[in-house]
């Protein structure tokens, strides 16, 4: 213990002071000094012959800072090394536990010294005096900056806004005054520097003490009779703020946020009434919306179903052109192949006698005269069905190049429905800016030129689109037009085809009955034959209107239908007809099954 005190009572040098800190330091980490006495309040190791024993993290922290950074002559440079040693153990080593927070409340309630009937200077400000002056050479006195001051009071934690020295006719006077934020944590940084300095015994009381000769920099906050005080800092006080209590302050902000809440109450008020408007207004333009939407699905619909409707009609009638032409084709074949056959048969047979000759002669040249016609038709057939082709595919790319042309209005329909809305959106959201533009807010007009910008340009393409729309409606009746006269085009070319060739109308349900009278003819005379081919023909058509009688059934080949003759039950025509009759009937019995199914 001899050998310590022998060493306190020994001081460094300034050489040695940052040797000294660390050895300070590494003490304090090691736990050889208690800094700590509980989680919230500290205490200086280096001091203890202070009255004051207990600190918050932030007073001891300012406390360290003044004595380490001190220039006054009373304090030893290994006090000052300690002191520094501390703040570096504060700062790196020790969690801060009082750090003022934003939402501070009022002086007089987080500091139960302060009086809340004490005058203050608002803002807040605090007196700095005894600032070391020195003679220039122009012969006027210069001092410490404001900023260097201002720099080292932040850095203690004060968070003072500026320092302004004072200047007279001599120069720097030696007095500064600090400024504070003018809010509560302002006061409370306000307070804290004053009572560093009055840990310090450099507070106001020691100033104004008539005591030995003063050293260091000595300051307070300034109150009323500062404030009064007939010199240079009262005259910059009185210039700078105005006295008042805490209380007042406290009065003075309740009015104010009383007043404030009362304004943003009743622009609030006017806002949601404003806003009931426009959901007014929306609703209805929204229910309008709806109701136009719902016409135009109908006639969507409506003209959907008008089109199929087209379309099925336009390809029932090309089906069915296109089976009777195959339907000709096939009687056609059938019948040059019979007469290919007759003419082998005649050519075999040998007349007799000079009368059978003469009609052997006969029947050669008149089937030479029919062959020759029906090669005639066949290459009439040919010409026609390639003409039938022809406006088969005209009429099937128009019907292309409709469909497309009705896609294409479709969506040139839903893009004018899509603007239309667009548009109504716009003028809704245009109507709720103007309602805004009474705050005078830079940003809402220029988003309200914007957006009267977009609905032109919005309405520009909807005009466009109107047209587009129109011209494109235009193009698809002229296509329509133009398909209906390819389809009359090809109804009246075949109503023109020749009438004794072999390719013409026919009705359906009606027998061909020259093939009965050849065939009766061979086996009658004249009279009878006639009589017996329409008892034939008539037969044979009763027996083919009724839905019961089924001579053919319809059996699947590799996926294709084919039909078989049952003949049992055409053995009657058999035994009562010839060959011709039996194809013919055949052949209409085919097509009348073809148009029933």
């Amino acid at each position: 213990m001899a050998h310590s005190s022998f060493d306190e009572d020994i001081d460094i040098s300034e050489s040695e002071i940052s040797e000294y800190e660390d050895k300070s330091y590494g003490k304090l980490k090691n736990g050889s000094q208690n800094v700590k006495n509980s989680d919230e309040t500290f205490t200086c190791p280096y001091c203890p012959k202070k009255r004051k024993r207990d600190y918050l993290y932030k007073e001891l922290l300012q406390h360290a800072s003044g004595v380490g950074q001190s220039s006054s002559q009373k304090r030893k440079v290994r006090d000052r090394a300690n002191h520094l040693a501390l703040v570096k153990y504060l700062e790196k080593d020790l969690v801060t536990v009082d750090v003022p927070s934003k939402d501070s409340k009022p002086a007089d309630e987080t500091s139960p010294s302060v009086n809340s009937d004490e005058q203050f200077v608002w803002p807040w400000i605090g007196i700095v005096v005894n600032i070391p002056t020195r003679w220039a050479e122009d012969g006027r006195c210069v001092g410490e900056s404001g900023t260097r001051l201002r720099d080292e009071y932040r850095s203690r934690g004060f968070n003072p806004v500026r320092v302004n020295p004072l200047w007279n006719f001599r120069g720097h006077s030696g007095i500064a005054l600090v400024e504070f934020n003018k809010d509560w944590p302002g006061l409370d940084n306000a307070l804290a520097f004053e009572r560093a300095y009055e840990l310090d015994h450099h507070g106001k009381k020691d100033w104004f003490a008539n005591s030995e000769q003063k050293s260091g920099l000595y300051a307070w906050v300034a109150r009323a009779d500062d404030y009064k005080m007939d010199n240079i800092y009262g005259e910059h006080l009185q210039k700078m703020g105005d006295v008042k209590t805490i209380s007042e302050l406290m009065e003075e902000e309740t009015r104010k946020q009383d007043k404030l809440v009362s304004s943003l109450t009743n622009i609030i008020q006017v806002k949601n009434q404003h806003l009931k408007e426009i959901e007014v207004r929306c609703d209805e333009t929204t229910h309008k919306m709806n109701l136009a939407m719902m016409d135009k699905d109908k006639l969507i619909q409506t003209y959907n179903e008008e089109i199929k409707k087209i379309q099925s009609s336009a390809r029932d009638h090309l089906k069915r052109i296109f089976t009777d032409h195959e339907k000709l084709k096939l009687q056609l074949e059938s019948q040059k192949n019979e007469l290919e056959l007759r003419k082998i048969e005649l050519e075999k047979r040998e007349a007799h006698n000079e009368s059978e000759r003469k009609k052997l002669i006969e029947e050669i040249k008149e089937n030479s005269t029919k062959n020759s016609s029906l090669q005639m038709a066949a290459l009439e057939q040919k010409k026609s069905g390639e003409n039938v082709m022809k406006l088969a595919e005209d009429q099937k790319r128009q019907q292309e190049q409709l469909h497309a042309k009705i896609i294409q209005l479709e969506k040139q329909l839903d893009m004018k429905q899509e603007l239309e809305l667009e548009i109504q959106q716009l003028k809704g959201f245009l109507n709720v800016l103007k309602h805004m533009e009474d705050d005078e807010d830079v940003e809402v007009l220029k988003k309200v030129d914007t957006l009267q910008k977009d609905l032109r340009d919005k309405e520009q393409s909807l005009q466009d689109l109107d047209a587009l729309n129109q011209a494109l409606i235009i193009k698809e009746r002229e296509s329509n037009d133009e398909l209906q006269e390819a389809r009359q085009a090809l109804v009246d070319g075949i109503k023109e085809l020749p009438s004794h060739g072999n390719i013409r109308l026919k009705r359906m349900g009606e027998l061909d009955t020259r093939p009965f009278l050849e065939a009766m003819k061979k086996r009658y005379n004249e009279e009878e034959a006639d009589e017996r081919a329409s008892e034939l023909c008539s037969l044979w058509e009763e027996y083919l209107k009724n839905p019961d009688w089924h001579p053919f059934k319809v059996i699947m080949v590799e996926g294709k239908e084919k039909v078989y003759i049952d003949l049992l039950k055409l053995s009657c025509c058999l035994r009562a007809s010839l060959h011709l009759v039996h194809s013919v009937i055949h052949l209409y019995s085919l097509l009348m099954r073809q148009y029933m199914f």
